[in-house]
């Protein structure tokens, strides 16, 4: 009896004050159970003739938990991330440890104009924000949280934050490392979540070479250990973070509106671990063939340990004109990015993207049409897809850390984990959304081609560079305030070129191999409870 009252006191106390705190709109407390199926037959990639479908459930469940002050905020998010089935229904330790912690950062208000309690007040807000968070900026064209993807994106950094006068502007700081054991020295880093067991290249499961990043490899490591050539045993290079990770970065983003035009400036400087090619194995087991990141040696087969610092800096202008109520809403926008130093293999770079933009909505509806392009490095596949072979540099854009799902197709062939063209993109597309208040339909239309025309592995050019079309259509439902159901297809209709491109194929006859129409479907339920929501009671 005693123990009953002491649990009823104690829910009685906890409710007591959970209003108390919601009341005063101090704590917040959300979660999100996404679920998405998915039925694949060429996303990503193209498949080879005949390829059966294949289908799976995917889940993120996330608990966000917040706090605000009149100087402090904080917040919190974790998250699981798995696909049905991919535990058995009683696992063991050996299946690993999926839970982890999305965000995890404290937001200290170091001035406030509005506050008379602090007593820097130089500027109208300044604040400095530390820990695991996501960082999103304009479009998350460059810079974004990557929702899209189940376990999304996050950065562990310092970002101080100032708002004086209508001008936003953000310095933020990052600096990796993956131990903190008391035997290391230096700050040497392994930029990447690297398995504990690997492949030779006769197909022998090894433990995976200390401070070592696998690659696929095709031939003998000392025939093709030199930055000029002979790079075609190494896996394709991706973008967007996806081949290795960041040792450090600063970003700096600037912006103001006037009127109704926004301009936005963005510099992002990302520096890499150097590295060394480098196997490891023996004759009978076979040979591991990657990328040693390790401290400089005057013994290495060539310079490794110079700086690999690469910098994108650009302006964004959004514009709009009228409203969506009267004639009708024309939305502008336009930027245009570079890219210089150097990229994460140490090569020199020199690359740009841009693009152009208008919106015009009219009550529900709204039509798009734009063009972009990214651009990209010519010649062989083994060079180009490092260095363009007519200027020696890498022209090939890379569009850093954002949401490549938003813009250059819902099929995700380019600038995602599947690889990216050597040659760049150009995308041209044209979108008709129709919105209210609980259903969204929408319908894009994109023509890929390459931005700069590279060769096939006889090399012979690839025609007039063209790609492939791809349409997306999408179905967007409220079931209720915490509930959203939606559905997607999308259709990617590749040439040759394609298989090419993505580094699938070498010759004609590899190439015809693929199935060029890539068909993919998916249906997400999307349920995030406010947990402290009171519904709002109508008065008589």
């Amino acid at each position: 009896m005693k123990k009953f009252h002491i649990f009823k006191l104690a829910t009685v106390l906890f409710l007591s004050i959970s209003t108390h705190f919601t009341t005063k709109a101090q704590f917040t407390l959300q979660g999100q159970v996404r679920t998405r199926t998915e039925i694949r037959n060429g996303l990503g990639n193209l498949v080879p003739n005949d390829s059966k479908t294949a289908a799976f459930t995917s889940q993120r469940t996330r608990l966000n938990f917040g706090y605000k002050w009149d100087r402090v905020l904080f917040g919190a998010a974790v998250q699981d991330v798995r696909v049905w089935g991919q535990d058995a229904s009683s696992i063991s330790t050996n299946d690993g440890n999926r839970l982890m912690l999305h965000e995890g950062w404290a937001e200290v208000t170091l001035a406030n104009k509005a506050d008379t309690t602090v007593k820097f007040r130089g500027l109208d807000l300044l604040t400095v924000k530390l820990g695991r968070q996501e960082l999103i900026y304009d479009d998350v064209r460059l810079i974004g949280n990557l929702d899209w993807l189940q376990q999304a994106r996050r950065h562990d950094m310092v970002l101080l934050k100032a708002v004086h006068h209508g001008w936003q502007v953000d310095l933020g700081y990052a600096f990796g490392q993956n131990s903190d054991a008391f035997n290391l020295v230096g700050t040497s880093y392994v930029p990447a979540n690297v398995a504990a067991y690997t492949r030779t290249n006769t197909g022998t499961l090894v433990p995976t070479p200390s401070g070592m990043i696998p690659l696929t490899a095709s031939g003998n490591i000392n025939n093709n250990s030199s930055k000029t050539g002979g790079l075609a045993w190494m896996n394709p290079p991706s973008t967007n973070g996806a081949s290795q990770d960041y040792k450090s970065f600063t970003s700096l983003y600037i912006s103001r509106k006037f009127n109704q035009t926004k301009f936005s400036g963005l510099l992002f400087a990302d520096n890499f671990g150097a590295y060394r090619l480098d196997s490891a194995g023996s004759a009978s087991t076979g040979y591991v063939y990657g990328r040693r990141f390790v401290p400089a040696s005057a013994t290495d087969a060539f310079d490794y340990d110079q700086s690999r610092g690469r910098l994108t800096y650009g302006l964004m202008i959004n514009h709009t004109l009228g409203n969506a109520s009267g004639w009708g809403k024309v939305s502008l926008q336009g930027a245009y990015y570079l890219q210089t130093g150097k990229d994460r293999e140490g090569n020199d770079m020199d690359a740009y993207h841009y693009m152009a933009s208008a919106t015009y909505q009219k009550g529900k509806l709204a039509f798009t049409a734009g063009y972009e392009a990214l651009s990209g490095n010519d010649g062989s596949s083994a060079l180009g897809n490092y260095r363009a072979t007519s200027t020696g540099k890498n022209n090939r854009f890379d569009p850093l850390y954002g949401t490549p799902h938003k813009h250059w197709g819902y099929m995700d062939y380019f600038y995602v984990g599947t690889n990216s063209p050597a040659g760049g993109l150009n995308n041209p597309y044209f979108k008709v959304k129709y919105t209210d208040s609980r259903l969204s339909l929408g319908a894009d239309y994109h023509a890929f081609s390459l931005n700069k025309i590279t060769t096939k592995g006889d090399g012979t050019l690839l025609g007039d560079g063209s790609l492939g079309n791809e349409i997306d259509l999408q179905l967007s439902y409220n079931l209720n305030k915490f509930t959203n159901i939606e559905l997607g297809y999308s259709v990617m209709m590749a040439n040759d070129n394609m298989a090419f491109a993505k580094g699938q194929a070498t010759t004609d006859a590899a190439a015809a191999t693929f199935n060029k129409t890539g068909t993919w479907f998916y249906a997400m339920i999307n349920i995030r409870p406010d947990f402290f929501y009171t519904k709002p009671v109508a008065i008589k």
